[in-house]
């Protein structure tokens, strides 16, 4: 049986927060972790505290150029991916709400939240078809269920939902291929985005990821979850 030490990681804004949490629970898994975020810098202090085997990495989920580096860069480095987290995100709704929110706003927090997932699953394909059980977690939000939804959290809100909408289709198109994605809701966690009032440790808002990323059964697809448990779209 294939060893974790094998595997490898990616968790895109792995450098604070849920993200550095979801590293930090893959690494005492035993997988190798990518770390990446839009600063080298950050991405490389988040290393030092998760040593030894982080591969820091800059890379804006918002930028194709950016994405396509981090691409020929990894393909120097590892010959697969087994686990790809789409954690990275932007909640940028201050002082707006669905009436008042510009089409930029709109625009930034849609390419931040959705089309960066969707295009880091493209850009990161042929690495996770080399490995024999890729899995694919979005991390999305409560916000971004139907029940869920928010006139005073527009951009989030529908980015978050789009990202679930992404999340079914990406599935089904990669089932033929073995790869798994999933979405999870991790719960008001205490982060920068967060808030220091939030009830949840980052602990265990990433807990759900680390379970869908390792352990989960594997006809577990095209879902949502929080708690581990399926919720609705």
């Amino acid at each position: 049986m294939e060893s974790t030490q094998d595997k490898w990681a990616l968790v895109t804004g792995g450098n604070r927060g849920i993200g550095f949490a979801i590293a930090q629970g893959l690494l005492a898994k035993g997988y190798s972790i990518i770390i990446t975020s839009r600063s080298l810098d950050n991405a490389k202090l988040a290393t030092q505290k998760l040593q030894p085997k982080v591969i820091p990495l800059e890379l804006d989920v918002t930028d194709d150029r950016s994405i396509h580096e981090a691409v020929k860069t990894l393909h120097q480095k590892i010959d697969r991916l087994d686990v790809l987290i789409n954690n990275a995100g932007v909640y940028p709704d201050k002082d707006v709400n669905i009436l008042t929110i510009d089409r930029k706003l709109l625009d930034s927090t849609m390419n931040a939240n959705t089309f960066g997932a969707i295009r880091m699953v493209q850009a990161f394909l042929p690495l996770l078809e080399k490995s024999p059980d890729a899995r694919v977690v979005n991390v999305s939000s409560g916000y971004g269920a139907l029940g869920g939804l928010s006139y005073d959290v527009p951009s989030y809100c529908l980015s978050k939902l789009a990202l679930n909408g992404a999340t079914i289709m990406l599935a089904q198109a990669l089932q033929s291929l073995g790869i798994v994605v999933n979405s999870i809701c991790p719960g008001w966690v205490r982060t920068d985005m967060g808030g220091s009032s939030a009830p949840r440790e980052p602990e265990l808002g990433a807990d759900t990821a680390i379970w869908l990323a390792t352990d989960a059964p594997r006809n577990i697809n095209g879902k949502f979850l929080r708690d581990r448990k399926v919720i609705s779209f």
